[in-house]
């Protein structure tokens, strides 16, 4: 791997300085895209991944050597890698990086990071941060989501196109109900769909809810849809994992950075694009000038927030329990 020699920069990134060192390490030698390169394309899409991330306790994913040939993450069995998840505040941050106060279903509890400000998104993407995963809760209140993230995950060998018509089942279904949903792709070959809702639920309300609509686009969708736990049971192309909504479940922000040779990103999409849409149109080099001429398409996300009674009265009809956690 070339050793970066260039010294650090200094960006300016609203009131803030916000120190980039060693700008020109490879981070995706594939593509030739440095550090810096990174933290250029966060700014270039700042509004959207700040909207995606603003005070909300959020796990950094960091890949502090980049992404190269062999590269893996550490796990709690291996606890050994080239990158790693981290849930704490690092230590050394700057005084303006704030962070909100979570307990853990362990027991345990964490400062984790919550971005006020972009400032903030930059000094993660200088520690290596490639993918943000935020907690659907914010600051405000870390016990009540105010956000609903449907999980449509393909199960091997079924590629995006294959998800798409369940994406816009969910999508009709949620209209039914006077719902509103927000599409995007996860940078791999699934979908997730995001509707605000009032923050007045607990996490194992959300999760039945979720559970609730799972089981409504499996009716609908019989040959295509699946809620069955356990993998090895599912004989179904797509999976509505339910269980994301779990306390301490999260789900790569819009705008993050796939750890994947090709640098492919989570891009927010707007309804009438998802038939034509391939997770390889969306990357580091194309996003910015997407984002500049379109804007983000989950802006709406930051509109009215919904009620999530009519999902629980439909899992109070189906007799639903809320389900265990995993």
């Amino acid at each position: 791997m070339t050793v970066a020699t260039t010294a650090a920069q200094e960006i300016q990134v609203g009131q803030r300085l916000v120190r980039v060192s060693s700008p020109d390490k490879p981070y995706f030698p594939e593509r030739g895209l440095t550090k810096l390169d990174v933290v250029r394309y966060f700014l270039s899409v700042g509004d959207g991944i700040l909207r995606a991330l603003r005070d909300r306790p959020t796990m950094l994913e960091r890949w502090p050597r980049g992404v190269f040939e062999g590269a893996k993450i550490a796990t709690r069995q291996t606890n050994r890698g080239d990158a790693f998840y981290q849930k704490r505040l690092p230590a050394g941050a700057p005084d303006w990086v704030h962070t909100a106060h979570l307990t853990f279903p362990s027991g345990r509890t964490a400062d984790e990071v919550a971005p006020s400000e972009l400032a903030v998104v930059i000094w993660a993407a200088n520690l290596g941060t490639l993918r943000f995963h935020p907690w659907p809760v914010t600051k405000a209140d870390v016990e009540r989501p105010d956000q609903l993230r449907i999980d449509l995950d393909p199960m091997p060998g079924v590629d995006f196109a294959q998800v798409v018509p369940v994406a816009h089942e969910v999508r009709a279904f949620l209209a039914e109900l006077g719902l509103v949903g927000f599409p995007k792709t996860t940078g791999g070959r699934g979908i997730h769909v995001y509707v605000s809702i009032e923050p007045r639920w607990s996490f194992g309300e959300c999760r039945r809810a979720v559970l609730a609509l799972g089981r409504e686009v499996q009716r609908r969708l019989p040959d295509l849809v699946t809620t069955t736990w356990w993998r090895e049971q599912r004989d179904r192309p797509v999976f509505v994992d339910y269980n994301q909504m779990a306390r301490d479940h999260t789900v790569t922000s819009a705008y993050s950075i796939r750890p994947t040779p090709a640098a492919l990103v989570s891009a927010p999409l707007g309804w009438s694009e998802l038939d034509d849409a391939r997770p390889e149109d969306f990357d580091v080099l194309t996003m910015p000038a997407r984002f500049a001429e379109h804007g983000d398409p989950h802006a709406g996300l930051d509109g009215p927030r919904h009620s999530l009674t009519p999902l629980l009265e439909l899992a109070d009809a189906e007799g639903l329990e809320s389900p265990p956690e995993r």
